[in-house]
């Protein structure tokens, strides 16, 4: 995986160069539309191995919401500002230094809150071994997840009890069948809003 460390590195600092301009003003819309608290979100989460790692996004949720780790389509804690970023990734410009500093890649597992990949046990453990990413083939499966648990009574259930355990399965096929091409497809396809067939599913 030499081409992708490689890519990872190239590419993040180029988008950095390139998109400081968006960065910005992103920041700025942060700091006049949702006051009170920091432009920047910050949050520990599971890296590869199992090490913790400082994620960076932009802030799209309420100060001090102490809500659930699952996030649903609709709910009060996310401002309307923070669910048209969220809506178009933009909050997740940022992660850009995540990558840079190697702590992320661009194509991986989302990375997860402590509680859950960090408990997977036997081969489904094997999911540490990637570096996590800003997207994937699980993030492309499930990139209305918001729009999805805010349809079923119990978010928090449905998703340990389904998404995440499917979650799991699709990142361990594409740690066994790792391919460069597909990766730059997996971008193309959350850049543009697309889709792509992948072991034999749409995603």
């Amino acid at each position: 995986m030499a081409m992708k460390w490689l890519f990872d590195r190239v590419m993040a600092l180029v988008g950095l160069l390139v998109l400081w301009p968006v960065l910005l003003v992103v920041a700025v819309l942060v700091k006049v539309k949702m006051p009170g608290g920091p432009v920047i979100f910050r949050q520990r989460r599971v890296g590869q191995g199992g090490r913790l790692f400082t994620m960076y996004k932009f802030r799209s949720m309420t100060v001090g919401h102490g809500g659930s780790s699952v996030s649903v389509a609709g709910e009060s804690r996310i401002t309307p500002l923070g669910a048209k970023l969220r809506r178009y990734k933009l909050d997740e410009l940022p992660e850009l230094w995540n990558v840079l500093v190697g702590d992320m890649s661009f194509v991986g597992p989302r990375p997860d809150v402590p509680g859950y990949a960090d408990r997977l046990t036997g081969t489904d453990r094997d999911v540490l071994r990637l570096r996590p990413g800003i997207t994937g083939p699980a993030s492309l499966k499930y990139r209305d997840e918001e729009d999805l648990l805010a349809k079923v009574d119990d978010p928090q259930r449905y998703n340990d009890e389904v998404i995440f355990p499917d979650k799991v399965r699709i990142n361990l096929y594409y740690l066994n069948h790792y391919s460069f091409v597909k990766d730059i497809q997996m971008i193309f396809c959350t850049v543009l809003g697309r889709h792509m067939k992948y072991n034999n599913e749409l995603i």
